[in-house]
């Protein structure tokens, strides 16, 4: 039996609730941003290509944009980013409907530039609010609300871009951009904890914390966020040839409902597994996956193990950036962090298009799986190596000091 006494002491401390709640609320128009972008461009009578070349350039500013807006968070706090970012997104989301498919594309480069990062700031603040020891499970809570907002926002604007207008559409995800943007000024969640009100606002220069091991963290969640892509790319295209496409609804949400256990499970075990491991599992346990292709029910089962460790990747991963970044720079680190995640998607989308046009919608699966795996694998030795520096200095801190709790000395130094 799961043990939950973890997540229950862990959403027991000051803030997080409330955090968690409004970052479920406020990523379910930001998931649902690319559906309803392309429902309307392609509404224009444009093709998918055109409407393919504005999510890019969204994706491309928003990759951009998010270590730029956390390092103002660093120097100026988080409202005045805040501020920016609502302004903006309400000015882009406002005139995008009326605005030529030229001027539109430009203008998605720059309102993904300036884009409300609310996945980094969520994972900032829960790195402000939660003590080392608590993390993994606050990082598992995070990871689950993606997956939901992911399952609601989506199916949502295709509901009601089909029932109304996909215009009508593009207005509803700005308006709900705003509103998440206007929310969490409110809310104003901290973004140091406190004894870390006294660092110098000054950050550090980067050569002092981008260090190689923490580009291995981000190259790792890169990897796990393009295996996830070209599932889902590759989902769609199986059941496509296998003539099941209506099927596609049922065998994505059942992928999101194991990547919830999955998060959950990873939440109660009693010692974290590195992000990198996880990452190098996903890529593995999805290689195969093409195999199920010939019925949707067969294709369902064979993803679970790669929708069980889905949420657990990502949480490891924010949970590793987090406890190595130091505080005065964390808001770049998780916007890298976040960066590194876009940047998975936009490789593993065209990579299993490609995978997929040069043979059979199985291939998909294998050529994204496979990549990612070998990313993970390049990254994962120089990774055990410090894990294991880490442990030896710790242990000898341990013989060397009077008696403490080792738990929480350990966990401020595990990535």
């Amino acid at each position: 039996m799961l043990n939950v006494k973890p997540y229950r002491d862990t959403l027991a401390l000051p803030g997080l609730r409330p955090l968690l709640l409004v970052a479920i609320l406020a990523r379910v128009p930001v998931a649902a941003t690319a559906v309803a972008m392309t429902l309307y461009v392609l509404d224009l009578g444009r093709g998918f290509f055109a409407a393919g070349l504005v999510g890019a350039a969204m994706t491309v500013g928003s990759a951009l944009g998010a270590p730029l807006l956390g390092r103002l968070v660093d120097r100026r706090g988080l409202r005045p980013m805040l501020l920016l970012t609502t302004a903006v997104s309400a000015l882009f989301w406002g005139t995008a409907p009326v605005l030529p498919y030229p001027v539109l594309l430009g203008a998605a480069l720059v309102g993904g530039l300036l884009t409300l990062p609310v996945f980094s700031v969520v994972r900032q603040s829960i790195a402000a609010l939660v003590p080392p020891t608590r993390r993994r499970q606050a990082y598992a809570l995070d990871s689950m609300s993606v997956e939901l907002s992911f399952m609601i926002g989506p199916a949502a604007a295709v509901a009601l871009s089909t029932s109304v207008s996909p215009t009508l559409t593009l207005y509803a995800v700005g308006g709900g951009i705003v509103l998440a943007g206007l929310t969490l000024l409110v809310l104003n969640p901290p973004t140091r904890a406190q004894d870390e009100v006294t660092t110098p606002a000054q950050p550090l220069p980067r050569k002092e914390w981008l260090t190689p091991r923490l580009i291995g963290l981000l190259a790792g969640g890169a990897a796990g966020t393009l295996v996830i892509a070209g599932t889902e790319v590759a989902v769609v295209a199986v059941l496509r040839d296998a003539g099941q496409v209506e099927w596609t609804g049922v065998v994505l949400a059942l992928w999101a409902s194991y990547s919830l256990v999955g998060g959950f499970t990873y939440g109660t075990l009693s010692r974290p597994v590195p992000s990198l491991i996880l990452a190098l599992l996903l890529g593995m346990v999805t290689i195969p996956v093409g195999l199920g292709s010939g019925e949707w029910w067969l294709l369902a089962l064979v993803l679970l193990p790669s929708g069980a460790l889905t949420a657990p990747t990502i949480a490891a991963t924010a949970d590793a950036v987090s406890r190595l970044a130091p505080a005065s720079v964390r808001g770049e680190a998780m916007g890298l962090h976040g960066s590194a995640m876009v940047v998975g998607v936009a490789l593993g989308t065209p990579l299993a298009g490609a995978a997929i046009d040069a043979s059979a919608p199985a291939w998909g699966f294998a050529a994204t799986g496979l990549l990612g795996a070998l990313i993970a694998l390049a990254m994962l030795p120089a990774e055990l190596r410090h894990r294991r520096s880490d442990d030896a200095q710790v242990n000898l801190t341990d013989t060397a000091s009077p008696p403490h709790d080792p738990a929480s000395t350990r966990a401020s130094v595990q990535g």
